[in-house]
């Protein structure tokens, strides 16, 4: 594991949660984290990447369902156009997290 793919985010309880960034791609105009939390969830978690007012790029739940759906089509097509032979990536399924 790449340490410069270890991101830590806070979440809204105030908790440190380390994730791997699996990958980062652009869906529709806008550009998206799907990382693995370093809890020992198998669970993807898909982020929108977007830049705030100070030019730091940060990490947003996607709330929309259909943002969510065409999000996670787009990493399941890269999957299969990957054609990766590790397991470890095949089995990784996404999770939605809602508020």
């Amino acid at each position: 594991m790449e340490e410069d793919r270890i991101i830590v985010l806070t979440d809204e309880d105030g908790n440190d949660v380390e994730f791997e960034v699996i990958v980062t791609m652009e869906v529709e105009g806008s550009e998206y984290a799907v990382m693995l939390p370093l809890d020992g969830s198998e669970e993807a978690v898909i982020f929108k990447i977007v830049v705030d007012e100070n030019g730091n790029e940060i990490m947003e739940t996607v709330m929309d369902d259909e943002e969510f759906e065409a999000v996670a089509a787009a990493y399941e097509d890269l999957i299969e156009e990957m054609e990766l032979e590790d397991d470890e990536f095949e089995d990784i399924e996404v999770e939605e997290i809602k508020h």
